[in-house]
């Protein structure tokens, strides 16, 4: 299902098309009726590119439905979308130590209005130096800022680089009803202590209650992981046109998975609100390219054995499908690994291809909710409800403990604007708690760091 087919009959090192551009040329003549793939096809791309600012504006005309979600208005006027506590801890070597306490507390303290309490396990903050480090930092310091989580517990063995008081810096200013601190190594019984602080920002959290709120005031992640051939067809597709329907009603969407934007990259430099974020977008595309060639790895090794499988051949038919998910709405920004959103609209955040990495981006960029299409399947989730989006029906069907919602229907009888505005209303649903996404209601909530340095 899903593989290409000839439709004329093709010339050794002719260009093969596909969403209207080359993705590749024969290796061999091809007739039409046959069979095209890895045995026969392979991609145009190779080294660095040199890219031009030629821009086509294509505005998204902004209209007010008044349209609301639910959501939680905490004190600094950000929005989330679920109210939980989070503990994070600042380095590795204490992650049992936070399951364990976290597992206590759930057990411990229930309120109505409370969603939940969970920490995120991850190997760093100790032994890592420059950029590594900062990293870890910088993602760990967005998670404690993030709206999602009322309240807020660090906790830190004492000893580690990303110590309290270092991390404390990275953080900035904060709450100090919403966000607590614990050094392990400082108490004689660190589970009781964190009991304890826990309680107090239960006490806290269960303040807040859901009010309607502008759509304006949600911003999505976009990603795709385990894509087959129908992605760009059916799921993706219709998770653009989520994005430009939310940023018409003054939303943001995030895109990230930089290399799988190569070979589609001029599309997306085709929309870039100014030549300011053209130039990110260059440094962003030539950037993660010298990362590749810095580690003598192939830029352009990629669709992975799954995609293969499921009908992608090449990493542009890869890309210029990927790429969909963005809808057609002007580029506002881009923003480095590890930062946040600050601007409206549709914005690219710096982050590879790996699923766990790219949606801890997302949400550390800020996104409340991300939109995860695939055409495999995968039980991965986010800190964030993850919302896994089939792009086939016989996905949907199969595992209905990963997948949340069926774009396959597009491949059938449902057109593109009926199935994106019931999406639409769904995934307001989610954002005011009448819904919860498959990874929230089977407790699929972890992070990855990026990490490209030594460790001592």
């Amino acid at each position: 299902m899903g593989h290409k087919i000839a439709i004329k009959n093709l010339n050794k090192n002719n260009n093969v098309f596909k969403y209207g551009s080359p993705i590749g040329k024969v290796t061999e003549d091809v007739k039409a009726g046959d069979w095209v793939h890895s045995h026969n096809m392979k991609t145009n791309l190779e080294g660095l590119s040199e890219y031009k600012y030629h821009p086509i504006q294509r505005k998204i005309k902004l209209i007010n439905t008044h349209r609301t979600f639910k959501g939680y208005v905490r004190e600094n006027g950000e929005v989330g979308v679920r109210n939980e506590i989070w503990v994070i801890n600042t380095v590795g070597c204490i992650n049992k130590t936070a399951e364990i306490l976290v597992k206590i507390a759930n057990q411990t303290y229930h309120h109505q209005n409370l969603d939940g309490i969970y920490s995120f396990p991850h190997p760093f903050g100790c032994s890592q130096l420059g950029d590594d480090l900062h990293n870890t930092q910088k993602i760990l310091a967005n998670l404690v800022r993030h709206p999602n989580a009322a309240g807020v517990l660090v906790i830190g063995l004492g000893c580690e680089n990303n110590n309290l008081s270092e991390f404390k810096k990275v953080i900035g200013d904060y709450d100090e009803k919403r966000v607590k601190f614990l050094s392990i190594q400082s108490v004689d019984d660190e589970l009781e202590a964190g009991l304890k602080l826990i309680g107090e920002l239960v006490d806290y959290a269960v303040t807040f209650s859901r009010q309607d709120v502008p759509v304006s005031k949600l911003i999505v992640g976009l990603k795709c992981g385990g894509s087959d051939s129908l992605s760009g067809i059916t799921a993706n597709p219709l998770v653009g046109k989520f994005s430009d329907e939310l940023i018409s009603q003054g939303g943001t969407t995030i895109l990230t998975e930089v290399p799988e934007m190569f070979g589609a990259e001029h599309l997306l430099m085709q929309r870039v609100e100014s030549e300011e974020v053209f130039k990110k977008m260059v440094q962003l595309i030539n950037g993660f390219k010298e990362y590749f060639i810095e580690h003598k790895q192939p830029i352009y090794e990629n669709p992975s054995p799954g995609n293969k499988d499921g009908g992608i051949t090449t990493l542009e038919e890869k890309s210029l499908g990927c790429i969909q998910k963005g809808g057609f709405a002007n580029i506002v920004d881009v923003i480095p690994y590890g930062e946040r959103v600050t601007k409206n609209g549709l914005n690219v955040v710096q982050g590879p291809g790996n699923d766990l990495v790219s949606v801890t981006a997302l949400t550390a960029a800020g996104a409340q909710i991300v939109l995860f299409t695939t055409g495999r399947g995968t039980p991965f989730g986010g800190p964030v409800p993850t919302v896994k989006i089939s792009t086939n029906t016989a996905l949907f069907n199969k595992k209905k403990n990963w997948i949340d919602y069926d774009a396959g229907q597009l491949a059938g009888i449902t057109d593109l604007e009926t199935l994106e505005k019931d999406f639409f209303d769904y995934i307001i649903s989610l954002a005011s708690g009448e819904k919860r996404a498959k990874n929230e209601l089977y407790g699929f909530k972890e992070i990855a760091i990026f990490k490209d340095g030594v460790t001592l």
